[in-house]
């Protein structure tokens, strides 16, 4: 069987519409999730305990679901209680986040714990509240110590988005699936869909490589 490079040619820039879309769809879904993750991942650690409580149900609920079921619930059962139909965009971003934020939640805590007990009760002792000191003291020194889980889990994140293609979305998976049946070309296509992603994750490793020694270099100066 002769490798079809004209195949490859030909279909390169429907396969990188579809990268793009799959880099949107990921960087939405970890930029929400930051916001979701750092809310739960506090909320694990808080005193109030309904608040600590129902954080912990948040976590163990979606780190204990697959992503392609928590996919299915919000595209195909929340209508179903609803009666509105959700649009696949929508649906992906929103699963995807949630799913993301649950992730994103015990880096935080990890983060947040790995920093010295004596740095809350040195805000304490300044006047501060229980919240001001995680804000201003506690939150941003765990924030460098967890650039990497962050980076991995952009990575996670954005292998696990081509399940979104099970819905009809269009990302980079759902591109190759479609350009194989109208060419049959299973192997050079998802050879590139296979490089792409390949591509895609050494650059964002590359990077976070590059803003953790660059707060390494900070933290020195």
């Amino acid at each position: 069987m002769d490798f079809d490079f004209a195949l490859v040619t030909n279909s390169m820039p429907l396969l990188l519409e579809g990268a793009l879309v799959t880099i949107q769809i990921t960087a939405m879904s970890v930029g929400l999730g930051l916001i979701i993750g750092l809310f739960a991942g506090i909320g694990r650690l808080a005193l109030f305990w309904p608040v600590k409580f129902l954080a912990a149900v948040y976590v163990d609920f979606i780190r204990g679901t697959p992503l392609l079921v928590q996919i299915f619930i919000m595209y195909f059962a929340l209508p179903m209680l609803t009666g509105m139909r959700i649009d696949p965009f929508v649906a992906a971003i929103t699963a995807c986040s949630v799913n993301s934020g649950a992730y994103i939640a015990e880096i935080f805590r990890a983060g947040i714990e790995s920093i010295d007990r004596g740095q809350m009760e040195a805000g304490r002792s300044l006047g501060m509240s229980w919240s001001q000191t995680m804000r201003y003291i506690i939150v941003p020194q765990a924030f460098k110590r967890i650039i990497p889980p962050l980076g991995n889990e952009f990575i996670a994140m954005l292998k696990d988005s081509s399940l979104v293609s099970v819905i009809g979305f269009e990302e980079l998976t759902r591109r190759g699936q479609l350009i194989i049946a109208r060419t049959y070309g299973s192997l050079e296509i998802w050879l590139s869909v296979a490089f792409i992603y390949l591509l895609m994750t050494l650059t964002i490793s590359r990077f976070v490589a590059y803003l953790e020694r660059r707060y390494k270099i900070d933290d020195r100066n």
